[in-house]
């Protein structure tokens, strides 16, 4: 079994956490954010397990950038 390192984006959302794998564009959710992340590692296998490889291939971006944007609000 090999490892392979994946970004876990995870926001506030009401009164949880939303997190985000932008990847393969996969997603859950928790009332904590380590809950939160979680839940997404376990959503991730459970999709590379369950997917077949064209889907994995077709879904996964393998170049991920996270980034803060400076914009004008009016």
């Amino acid at each position: 079994m090999s490892k392979r390192t994946l970004t876990a984006l995870v926001q506030k959302e009401g009164d949880g956490w939303v997190a985000l794998c932008p990847e393969l564009d996969v997603a859950s959710q928790g009332d904590s954010v380590e809950q939160a992340k979680a839940n997404l590692q376990e959503a991730v296998e459970l999709f590379l397990e369950t997917a077949s490889p064209e889907e994995v291939a077709e879904r996964l971006h393998h170049e991920t950038y996270l980034s803060q944007l400076e914009v004008d609000v009016a």
